[in-house]
């Protein structure tokens, strides 16, 4: 009896198991580019918003440059890091908790970081906001 019940329990479990397992459904066909492709503006690879360029005080005369409103579709540290080497600059993306992912770099760097996301397509000259001095 113990043999049959204990081989019974097992047979249940199993059978559960299948149950359980055709309860999950197959998972769909997904594009990962699917969202790229369907631009809806008029222009390809311009984000929606507006990106604003400050620059920061720190002491005597060293300045922070901050990037704040890219959009998440692009690579914040991929940008920072093409931006540095072409400015000479340091830059690093840090977290803001009220403006989510900030980039920084070092040095008076607003007008060639406009030039910069102009130049790449990244956003139009009238989505540009400076603030600053």
């Amino acid at each position: 009896h113990i043999c049959a019940t204990d081989s019974l329990s097992k047979l249940l479990l199993f059978g559960g198991c299948l149950r359980a397992m055709a309860a999950i459904q197959n998972l769909q066909a997904y594009d990962p580019f699917a969202d790229a492709a369907a631009d809806t503006s008029d222009s390809k690879g311009v984000q929606s918003g507006h990106i604003h360029i400050r620059i920061q005080q720190r002491n005597g005369r060293k300045t922070l440059t901050t990037v704040q409103g890219i959009s998440d579709d692009y690579d914040k540290k991929k940008l920072v890091r093409y931006a540095k080497r072409e400015f000479a600059c340091n830059g690093t993306v840090v977290e803001h908790p009220e403006y989510g992912e900030v980039l920084q770099f070092q040095g008076d760097q607003r007008n060639n970081i406009a030039s910069f996301l102009i130049r790449i397509g990244l956003c139009t000259e009238d989505q540009i906001k400076m603030h600053g001095f």
